[in-house]
């Protein structure tokens, strides 16, 4: 049986999805708040590393670095990034089930994209228990989400908003459903909120990551080097600000195992 999420990524340029200007904030802004917690002596999983955009960045810098993805396709450009000297172990894997790897074992747990394309409750609890179980206590976590909200609000900008809704796929309030067709479950914060509710974790920042970029993308990358990187010291003053997050187009919730 074909699973839409592997058929999407294996015709989906991955690679080249954090280099544009509109994307990149992604990228830097949730690598800043990596390295806040990096240690010299750090063990890394990243569970659902895709192409290894993050996985290959710290095994350059000599980490040790376990990375699990569900796409052969991204595992396969992975690969071709390793270099003799990296500590990098690549394995193939949904963040559902991670039982060949050791509870406790991780000093920081990278869920980056399983969120994105989970779509029970069930599952999405798998994920989150197995990035938990995985991690050491006083490990740190980060876990993305798609924003409900300001997908909405590109589904106007991009004039697709009547598709949605003819499709049965917008409620009443604008929140949306989806299913693996569909590939991307969309969250507010609330949703987030409820699902972490029972975790044994203490909430360490709670991120917008890239806030409105990826909507003005077409103009964002027409930014020279100067007014990019001011661009991007706009986004890490206010990416956790409580009257913004919402805006963004990625949430990068981070928190602590107790």
């Amino acid at each position: 049986m074909e699973n839409p999420i592997i058929d999407f990524y294996n015709n989906y340029d991955e690679e080249k999805r954090l280099t544009r200007k509109s994307h990149m904030p992604e990228y830097l802004i949730t690598m800043k708040y990596i390295e806040k917690y990096l240690t010299e002596n750090s063990k890394i999983l990243e569970i659902g590393a895709g192409t290894g955009r993050y996985s290959i960045a710290f095994a350059e810098k000599g980490y040790d670095v376990t990375a699990v993805e569900l796409a052969k396709h991204n595992i396969d450009v992975m690969k071709k990034k390793v270099k003799a000297n990296h500590n990098i172990k690549i394995f193939e894997g949904n963040a559902v089930d991670l039982s060949f790897l050791p509870s406790d074992t991780f000093d920081m747990v990278l869920l980056l994209g399983p969120m994105y394309h989970l779509f029970t409750d069930e599952d999405k609890h798998k994920a989150l228990s197995e990035a938990v179980r995985v991690a050491k206590r006083g490990a740190v976590i980060y876990a993305s989400y798609c924003n409900n909200d300001t997908c909405v609000y590109k589904m106007f900008y991009d004039k697709r908003i009547l598709s949605y809704v003819d499709r049965g796929l917008i409620e009443e309030n604008f929140n949306t459903k989806s299913a693996p067709n569909e590939i991307f479950e969309l969250y507010r914060k609330s949703d987030i909120d409820e699902l972490m509710k029972n975790y044994n974790v203490t909430r360490l920042h709670f991120v917008g990551v890239d806030m409105l970029s990826y909507i003005f993308n077409n103009r964002f990358d027409r930014l020279n080097k100067k007014e990019f990187e001011l661009y991007v010291k706009f986004i890490e003053e206010i990416c956790e600000r409580e009257d913004l997050v919402g805006f963004s187009m990625h949430m990068l919730d981070v928190f602590r195992k107790d």
